[in-house]
């Protein structure tokens, strides 16, 4: 009996051991888990996402070649109180150019106005209200450097540039009245689209500005073009470059027009505008930059179909953001040929007409020169769309 009790106390004494280790052990868990900093759960945050719009911007441009201006060209524009109306020589183009934001074109003969004397060829000098015809056509981008920028010398480049500086909202290249005024960055915009324009010229007649004065008329070399476009390039999205250079009346481009092209291309010049050889040559893409050799003659007393036909060509310029991304496209290049008519042997009633309102007895044979200049303007790409840019 004695040792039944025993057993049963050790039984006892075992199991009351057991419990206890099992409430202390229960107890430092609880101690653990009360000791612990309470979390609040997190909520489920909704995220706002904003979808960020692109931006697209976009401008067109129109482009047409030299306001070559002989004594015939100014004489059919006086009248009888002595001043000069251009106007009705444009206004069959007008309608065109003027709906375009941005209108290009090559004052060829330099501006110095009636007070200097007016002159023809070989050194001109014209009336300034060549260029209140072309500003009231919708003309805003004229380019001043060419081979006839010095035929009247420093006094009537003042006299030009003084009368271009006078207009509101007209940007003009090529030629300066200081070396501040030519190498001072200019930036111009529109509608968003931020753009530089640069002229110059390859051929000066032998009449080189004088030393010292070489901002006078803007001669080509490519150490010049590549500080120009230096200064420009990482703050706009455009770049045209009016190019005065070439053999005169030659359909063909020559070695140097081309070496020029290509280093203007590598510089990342978007549009190089042509002119000097009176006539049209070819349009070609080196990479993206879109070349326009020559647009010829826009109005002129010269004496055969080749010298009275020029190129009118446009494209439409634009410009999508997005993030800290841009992209800036040059698209849509449209062509139609233009014709400079005129009565009694190129003497009277000057006036532009596009091809697109030809017929028999204006200009005879008219089809057979839209084919031949069409061939020559899309011998190097089939991009252009030849159409009546009239609409």
């Amino acid at each position: 009996m004695a040792k039944k009790r025993v057993r049963k106390l050790k039984r006892k004494v075992k199991i009351l051991l057991f419990l206890s280790c099992l409430m202390i052990i229960f107890g430092i868990i609880l101690q653990i888990n009360f000791a612990k900093p309470k979390v609040k759960p997190k909520k489920e945050s909704k995220k706002i996402v904003k979808k960020e719009k692109k931006k697209e911007y976009k401008i067109s441009l129109v482009m047409v070649g030299d306001s070559l201006i002989h004594n015939s060209v100014y004489n059919d524009a006086k009248q009888a109180d002595g001043s000069y109306n251009f106007k009705p020589m444009l206004e069959r183009i007008k309608p065109i150019t003027s709906k375009y934001d941005l209108a290009y074109y090559n004052q060829e003969t330099i501006l110095g106005g009636t007070a200097l004397g007016l002159s023809s060829y070989p050194q001109f000098n014209s009336p300034q209200e060549v260029g209140d015809a072309f500003i009231d056509a919708g003309f805003n981008v004229v380019s001043l450097a060419t081979n006839h920028t010095m035929d009247r010398g420093e006094e009537a480049i003042i006299s030009s540039k003084n009368y271009w500086d006078s207009k509101k909202n007209i940007v003009t290249a090529g030629s300066y009245t200081s070396f501040e005024q030519r190498d001072t960055p200019h930036i111009f915009e529109k509608k968003g689209i931020k753009y530089a324009f640069l002229s110059y010229t390859t051929w000066t007649n032998g009449l080189n500005p004088p030393v010292g004065k070489e901002y006078l008329n803007n001669v080509y070399s490519d150490e010049l073009a590549a500080a120009d476009i230096a200064k420009v390039k990482d703050k706009v999205d455009v770049i045209l470059v009016a190019m005065h250079w070439g053999t005169e009346y030659s359909f063909g481009v020559s070695e140097a027009q081309t070496k020029i092209a290509n280093y203007l291309s590598s510089l990342g010049v978007d549009i190089i505008i042509g002119a000097h050889p009176h006539v049209i040559e070819p349009v070609e893409y080196i990479g993206d930059t879109l070349v326009i050799y020559s647009l010829g003659n826009f109005i002129s007393a010269q004496d055969t179909n080749d010298k009275l036909t020029g190129l009118m060509m446009s494209v439409d310029i634009k410009k999508t953001v997005a993030k800290d991304e841009k992209s800036v496209i040059i698209g849509n290049p449209k062509a139609e040929l233009i014709y400079t008519k005129s009565n009694l042997n190129g003497k009277q009633n000057f006036i532009v007409y596009p091809y697109s309102e030809l017929n028999s007895t204006l200009f005879p044979n008219y089809q057979e020169y839209y084919e031949k200049f069409k061939g020559i303007v899309t011998e190097r790409t089939d991009k252009i769309t030849f159409e009546s840019l009239g609409g």
